[in-house]
């Protein structure tokens, strides 16, 4: 949004300045959005000023409006809370507090802020806003501003982000802090978890959200909880039976622990809180068991921010800081949030109503309004949560033979995505079939049954407990892939890998007519954590591969600063450059080489000079980030003699290789979460295609939020082949915003 630059009449305009502050509650994340705001407004030609304390700042004035520059706001992407500050000011709340605030603000020339903060802070400024007219004409009348200062910045404009761990803003897919805190939960849940297993102990989790069950929800399903209670959907009275019942069938499928989440919100349909410590007492008492309670508090809003909490906020802090920097005195203010990784943009105050709206419905009973306001894949998780927790009921009537099997390279959310079609067929009556060894596996007949207890323990395990090969079928043993197929009875297929199970399932399909095995619906799950497969913009696995990519530069730093140093960082991704660019985006790093734009000598020339002159100005640390296969002569260890060369000893230059470092580990909340959904959707479909007697073969794809299966045959059509990877990949879209935040614009003259 923009507005037309007035007609030049040789009059001296003020500079455009803007202030930025972090308000109410604190987020990880938040650090990531100053940044960015400031260093894009930097780059627009704005003065910049930070303002600590939150919107307490604004009416101390003084030392809390600091003006920020660009080194300011280095190194402090990995830090959690907020390096500015944040309060809930009741001073801000009374218009003497507002007016002394508008006061600091024009004696610093500021009439344009971006807000971080929850509903609270950003209808707060909004009022700000509405009142700022009036706010400054009162103050030229007191002589506390001059008629001049009142006529220069007639209009207050404002953007808005939200920060809040507890994900209850309408407007955006993910709140800043959100993702971060849902680690920190699922990181306690698996610890309790391996405590719990070894006592045959059961656990009660409180997690925070206030009237928002996403965090409960999402870490019910991430950490393979039991049962889960949120304000949103009360449980049905009988509960307490109910979900005893569910304790003990797990007991008696296998497990060794129980873990039931509980929102801190949480109320049964009569609207009477449900309590951590009432749970607590009533399972002792049913189950005659150990039981306790963990109250994880504020350990949810500390520690280092995740990986998306780095380049979710910088996307939206960068298109905030472009916000009040175009806006005009009639432009309504905006809410900078996200949908489906793009920056979307809500009319402020709409969202905020329409947040309010929710506890509004809670109370009064309308548990379905609820649910729907929070937005159909919320009520769609909840679904999934109830087919996945529950053992598998004895009352449906059999269904199909489904086998799962896996392909291409190992991906983090494997074995989660197993586990949750295992479970989820089993609540549909399918008979459900594990492959072990991929396509050779299933030619030699490694084909077994998986009951509920068999994958207990899989949601969070890295790794592929079925195995894994790169290795696809040739066109000699289709004829032993078919056979396979009707040997075992198996009616459908559900095939779970990367690019060489998509190719290999394609050649398949080309074949399909001359094998009757083949005739069977058949559907490609992506995990993979080269982000590299049609329909997926980020696939299973990616996730985790950034988060190691993040935490391995974050120890990297500590050990470069001691020293002047540059590290070329060398990062898997094939010939995919999804991994090397949004890891560059999540670490800062000052530049990222891609197969996709090619590395040309003279890009490294330039690169080089302006290395060389940063270092003589004082720089301590440079960090390059590069795909594996972004050239194939300029390889990592010849940018690093180049750079050493050139360095003339100002500096010393380091490679490092991560290598399978970003292929281990165990997947991340996020990816627990989307493998779940992506299981239960793959497993509805296919039963959707046996029920209706048909055969076709395609994959999962998420379009605008929504799952759909798009026809295998599609495929060359959405990928290049040669490079395999997506025609048109959406992250490409964002590297002017990385240029914008690495380099320092030369006409500030820092």
């Amino acid at each position: 949004m923009g507005t037309a630059a007035p007609e030049d009449d040789g009059t001296a305009r003020p500079r455009t300045a803007i202030a930025v502050l972090t308000s109410g509650g604190d987020a990880q994340g938040m650090n990531a959005v100053v940044r960015a705001v400031v260093r894009t407004a930097i780059g627009a030609g704005a003065d910049v000023y930070a303002v600590y304390e939150g919107l307490q700042g604004l009416v101390d004035g003084g030392d809390r409006i600091k003006k920020a520059d660009w080194g300011s706001v280095g190194s402090i992407l990995h830090r959690g809370g907020t390096v500015i500050g944040t309060a809930r000011s009741a001073d801000f709340r009374q218009r003497d507090g507002r007016l002394k605030a508008a006061r600091n603000l024009v004696q610093h020339g500021i009439d344009r802020i971006v807000v971080i903060g929850g509903d609270g802070s950003l209808s707060g400024a909004d009022l700000f806003r509405s009142e700022w007219t009036g706010l400054l004409a009162e103050l030229a009348d007191r002589g506390e501003i001059t008629v001049d200062q009142a006529q220069q910045h007639t209009h207050l404009m404002i953007a808005g982000v939200v920060g809040s761990i507890d994900n209850d803003m309408v407007g955006t897919d993910m709140t800043v802090g959100a993702d971060t805190a849902l680690h920190r939960i699922v990181e306690a849940i698996d610890a309790l978890a391996s405590t719990a297993a070894s006592h045959q102990r059961s656990f009660v989790v409180e997690v925070m959200g206030r009237h928002c069950g996403y965090l409960a929800l999402m870490s019910a399903i991430a950490g393979g909880a039991d049962y889960v209670l949120i304000p949103e959907n009360p449980p049905a009275d009988g509960w307490e039976d109910e979900m005893c019942a569910r304790l003990r069938a797990g007991r008696a499928a296998g497990r060794r622990d129980s873990i039931v989440v509980v929102a801190e919100g949480a109320r049964d349909r009569s609207g009477q809180p449900i309590t951590s410590q009432g749970v607590r007492d009533l399972l002792e008492e049913r189950l005659g068991e150990d039981t306790r309670v963990t109250i994880l508090g504020h350990v949810q809003r500390g520690g280092t921010p995740s990986a998306y909490d780095r380049w979710m906020p910088t996307l939206v802090g960068h298109a905030a800081a472009m916000e009040v920097v175009d806006a005009g005195p009639d432009s309504e203010p905006q809410l900078i949030g996200v949908h489906n990784n793009r920056v979307h943009r809500t009319p402020l105050m709409e969202a905020v109503e329409r947040t309010r709206e929710i506890p509004r419905l809670i109370d009064a009973g309308d548990y379905e309004g609820a649910m729907a306001a929070r937005g159909s894949s919320f009520t769609e998780m909840v679904r999934v949560f109830q087919g996945i927790a529950q053992v598998a009921p004895t009352d449906v009537p059999p269904g199909a033979r489904i086998a799962i099997l896996h392909a291409g390279g190992l991906a983090p959310g494997m074995n989660t995505a197993v586990r949750a079609a295992v479970r989820f067929g089993l609540s549909r009556g399918h008979t459900m079939l594990g492959v072990r060894g991929s396509f050779q596996g299933l030619i030699d007949g490694h084909v077994s049954e998986l009951t509920w207890g068999d994958v207990e323990g899989w949601v969070g395990v890295g790794g592929a407990e079925l195995g894994t090969s790169r290795a696809v079928p040739s066109v000699e043993q289709y004829y032993a892939v078919s056979r396979a197929l009707e040997n075992h009875g198996i009616e459908a297929l559900l095939v779970i890998g990367g690019h060489s199970a998509y190719e290999a399932t394609y050649r398949m399909l080309q074949e399909r007519d001359r094998y009757p095995g083949f005739q069977v619906p058949v559907i490609c799950l992506p995990t993979t954590i080269d982000n590299n497969l049609p329909g997926s913009e980020m696939t299973i696995g990616t996730d985790t591969a950034l988060g190691e990519i993040v935490s391995a530069v974050d120890r990297l730093k500590q050990s470069a600063m001691a020293s002047r140093r540059c590290f070329v960082v060398e990062v898997m991704g094939r010939y995919c450059g999804y991994l090397a660019f949004m890891g560059a985006l999540s670490v800062g790093a000052e530049r990222v080489y891609l197969h996709e734009n090619g590395v040309r000598l003279a890009d490294l020339t330039a690169d080089v000079a302006e290395m060389v002159e940063s270092f003589a100005a004082g720089r301590r640390f440079h960090l390059a980030i590069r795909n594996e296969a972004a050239s194939v002569g300029y390889t990592t260890d010849f940018l690093c003699q180049l750079f050493a060369e050139e360095s003339g000893g100002a500096f010393d230059v380091r490679p490092m290789v991560l290598g399978h470092l970003q292929q281990g580990g165990n997947p991340s909340p996020y990816d627990r979460v989307h493998a779940t959904r992506l299981a239960a959707y793959c497993v509805d479909w296919l039963s959707g295609q046996i029920v209706a007697g048909k055969r076709e073969w395609g994959f999962v794809a998420l379009t605008d939020g929504a799952l759909s299966t798009v026809p295998l045959k599609t495929m060359p059509d959405l990928v290049d082949m040669q490079f395999r990877r997506p025609i048109d990949p959406w992250w490409l879209e964002l590297q002017p915003i990385m240029g914008a935040l690495a380099t320092e614009p030369a006409e500030d003259g820092r």
